[in-house]
């Protein structure tokens, strides 16, 4: 029972803070519409998802997270480097081709939003068997590096979260 009205608690309690912070305000009314909300949706949407992700390491996600917050806060500072002080020659724009370990669809989404969301890169294109992820950075000197660093700062955390 308790299975059909949660089916995914951690959407519930998602839905239910988000709630909360798009309105800007706790109050009796909104948290009833929040816990609405976060019950009502989930259980809409859980024949959509079969087969939903399992998550190994909640650690390992808090690491994750914080990465990558670092990562956009140390993104932006080099990104307006490049853009204030670096002449339009001197900018290296790269097409950079990632081959890919990860195989759950859910893993792949977040890298490459990762990869989107930090300044200075973008993630294009996944070839149609999800093998490679084609990403553009507005300046590498160094693809192969670029390269190495989502593997190893981004894919190998990814690894470790989802199975």
């Amino acid at each position: 029972m308790l299975k059909r009205l949660l089916p995914h608690p951690a959407l519930s309690l998602t839905l239910v803070l988000v709630w909360l912070g798009l309105v800007n305000k706790i109050t009796l009314g909104n948290l009833l519409l929040g816990g609405i909300l976060g019950l009502i949706l989930p259980a809409l949407t859980a024949p959509y998802w079969p087969n939903r992700p399992r998550l190994r390491d909640p650690i390992g996600i808090v690491a994750y997270v914080l990465i990558v917050i670092w990562d956009i806060i140390v993104a932006n500072v080099q990104v307006a480097a490049i853009i204030l002080f670096k002449r339009n020659r001197d900018i290296h724009s790269q097409w950079i081709c990632i081959p890919l370990e990860l195989k759950s669809p859910e893993a792949i989404t977040v890298l490459a939003g990762t990869i989107t969301l930090t300044p200075g890169t973008v993630s294009a294109v996944l070839s149609a068997d999800g093998s490679h992820l084609l990403v553009h950075a507005l300046h590498a000197d160094d693809p192969d590096a670029v390269r190495d660093d989502i593997k190893a700062r981004y894919e190998a955390r990814l690894k470790r979260i989802f199975p």
